[in-house]
């Protein structure tokens, strides 16, 4: 039988989502965008990003972003009946995501080994903070904490006061890296047979991101410092104001790019020659006289002029937008979705697959889906509750249920 040219790359699994926040909704919004079927459990009052703001039609920005094309339930797991109901969809799921309080899961059964134990093929996640082992096993970690003990915040922003990177990084990247993890998980289950456990940390994501200060710091001895819209390590490299207020950034990688830069530009060949400028190191070593002179020239020009000569060079550069210069930017690409009988334009995915529609499907309203998911899930519940009496009385059975 020919596989449907239509059909979505993950058509067919059912991913269980015991997940609040951003990470982990983050990662299973982008299966369910491949086709999963992916059923969020919530609390009994929601995901608590359901409230972090109203702005889109009275929903919250964030929850609209990443919980789109799922199912929710809502379950009290710590209630024997709703537990019962969780193991059952957790015996037919394919994919397990959780990222509950530090020792949550474990506490509960739910812990990794434990469920694929039950359940062989089962792929499970878990998403921490600082992950199972060390002494910040325990500790909470949101974003902007992560971004602070990672030390993200040591090299990014101006310098002066401390200041948050303006948008989710920490859970984002933790987000990314666990789907990551769970379609090498599934592509391993093709050959195995075997489900495994993925195991991401918001720490660990971040620190990720720090490689390239941290190899500094440590080999090389000294840590980037905070330089703005300036690069620690490359000159000219960052952002120069026109002479009508308006703000580029520009990017001078090598040698060749510094002499058109200079002629078509800065129309000063003779920096050519100065000592000053012989290379990039030389440049760093100059760095208020070099970008000086970039800003003298700079604040002589409007932004279209500025644009005209560093196309003619072919310098790389990027206009300092705002969050509503984005909102009409040329390149920026969004899909349709239904917020609160509406429809509204959200960022697209920033990967573009043949099987993409355009139109996102909407985000769940709390417990939507529940009577459905729960008359679905029913029809082992006898067996299930003989399991549960079972046990009581010290009989050893399956949980594993087929």
């Amino acid at each position: 039988m020919e596989a449907d040219a239509d059909a979505k790359p993950l058509q067919g699994l059912l991913v269980i989502a015991l997940e609040q926040a951003v990470a982990a909704p983050y990662c299973t919004s982008r299966l369910a965008d491949a086709g999963a079927r992916v059923i969020k459990v919530e609390r009994g009052d929601g995901d608590f990003a359901r409230g972090y703001d109203r702005a889109v039609h009275g929903e919250s920005s964030y929850f609209v972003w990443i919980n789109r094309g799922k199912e929710s339930i809502a379950l009290d797991v710590k209630q024997p009946d709703d537990r019962a109901l969780l193991e059952r969809m957790l015996a037919k799921a394919d994919v397990f995501v959780q990222n509950l309080a530090p020792g949550a899961a474990e506490r509960l059964g739910l812990g990794s080994a434990a469920l694929r134990a039950r359940h062989p093929r089962l792929v499970t996640c878990d998403i921490s903070g600082y992950g199972d082992t060390g002494r910040l096993t325990a500790m909470k970690a949101y974003d902007l904490l992560v971004q602070a003990e990672s030390g993200l915040v040591s090299v990014s922003g101006a310098p002066g006061a401390w200041g948050r990177i303006g948008v989710s990084l920490c859970d984002i990247n933790a987000g990314l890296n666990a789907l990551i993890g769970i379609q090498q998980a599934l592509l391993a289950r093709e050959r195995t047979g075997r489900g495994s456990g993925v195991k991401v940390s918001l720490f660990d994501s971040a620190a990720e991101l720090m490689a390239v200060p941290y190899l500094q710091a440590r080999y090389g001895g000294k840590a980037p410092q905070r330089v703005g819209l300036k690069h620690p390590t490359i000159t000219p490299y960052g952002g120069f104001t026109c002479a009508d207020g308006r703000d580029i950034v520009i990017s001078i990688q090598n040698e060749r790019e510094w002499a058109d830069f200079c002629r078509e530009v800065l129309r000063d060949p003779s920096m050519l020659e100065d000592p000053r400028c012989a290379d990039n190191a030389a440049r760093c070593a100059n760095r208020a006289w070099v970008d000086g002179r970039v800003a003298e020239v700079f604040a002589r020009l409007t932004s279209a002029e500025a644009l005209d000569r560093l196309t003619a060079a072919q310098t790389a550069y990027g206009n300092v937008n705002s969050v509503h210069d984005l909102i009409e930017h040329p390149q920026f690409n969004t899909r349709r979705m239904p917020v609160a009988g509406r429809t509204v334009e959200v960022p697209a995915a920033p990967w573009r697959m043949e099987w993409d529609g355009d139109e996102y499907a909407a985000a769940p309203q709390l417990d939507e889906h529940g009577t459905t998911i729960r008359h679905e899930f029913a029809a082992e519940e006898r067996r299930d509750v003989g399991l549960r009496a079972s046990a009581a009385v010290g009989v050893e059975t399956s949980r594993d249920v087929t």
